[in-house]
């Protein structure tokens, strides 16, 4: 459910006039923590006008004020949302950072809770999906760049993640199909898949609020990625020549060799 009102979606909109024509836009969806603050933070050190968007309109509201971009409160499930940022984008987008997304939950299936996979696919597949449609027209008229932030959750199960695994298997599904969809067109298509990521809120959410068992996926990992590695790896490959697409790129911290292969060290 989305957080914002009508009158509080994005209390400073840019008119045609006063965007530069030269200057590069881009839209991070989930921006309002996490991965999604550090890109749009990256973006605009690089010279991008970023869309921050966000169901926490007040979080993206300061982000945006911080490095002069524009904030949309914007829930990815919300039809009413996704045709409002649509809008304020306008006809011309130069890159999408599919980002927003998440896990709920990580119960075996024989305890699975479905409404929790329920609101992961309908976020990260569908919420995805319908951004990604709405503003296509837009990154075709620029010839712009689709970047989809999965995760190693796609490419390999593991015990309690068959929900989140699922989902992010069908995100990573819409990058792989409208690549081939845009063959010939002048848009890339290209995914980054994080590994274990530290960041303030994704464990959190997991585990409903327990800081505990938030904080125990990372003890005594050394150097987990942070939000910043991954903003970093983003900003990379959209800064590739057009004629380059990194179709895939995965990103995990040295200490993990694999989903289920984590070096930890011991704590007294």
């Amino acid at each position: 459910m989305s957080e914002t009102t009508p009158d509080q979606r994005s209390p400073q909109p840019a008119t045609p006039e006063q965007r530069s024509p030269e200057q590069r836009t881009a839209v991070v969806t989930g921006a309002s923590s996490g991965i999604g603050a550090a890109t749009a933070r990256a973006l605009a050190a690089q010279g991008y006008r970023v869309f921050c968007a966000a169901r926490r309109f007040a979080r993206v509201h300061e982000l945006a004020a911080e490095i002069d971009g524009v904030a949309v409160g914007c829930d990815i499930t919300n039809a009413d949302d996704v045709a409002l940022l649509a809008d304020e984008v306008g006809g011309h987008l130069d890159l999408l950072v599919n980002n927003a997304g998440g896990a709920v939950g990580q119960e075996p299936l024989g305890e699975a809770d479905l409404e929790a996979w329920h609101t992961m696919y309908t976020t990260n597949v569908l919420g995805t999906g319908r951004v990604t449609k709405a503003l296509l027209p837009a990154l075709l008229a620029a010839e712009g760049t689709v970047v989809f932030v999965t995760s190693t959750a796609a490419e390999a199960a593991y015990e309690g993640g068959a929900g989140y695994n699922a989902a992010k298997a069908g995100e990573r599904m819409l990058a792989r199909a409208l690549r081939l969809e845009l063959c010939g067109q002048p848009v890339r298509v290209c995914e980054i898949a994080p590994g274990m990521v530290h960041t303030e809120e994704f464990s959190l959410t997991r585990f409903d609020g327990d800081a505990e068992r938030a904080d125990s996926v990372y003890t005594g990992v050394p150097d987990p990625l942070v939000a910043e590695d991954v903003a970093e790896a983003i900003c990379w490959v959209a800064a590739r020549p057009p004629h380059v697409n990194i179709d895939q790129l995965t990103i995990r911290p040295r200490a993990q060799a694999a989903n289920h292969k984590v070096h930890r060290i011991a704590t007294p």
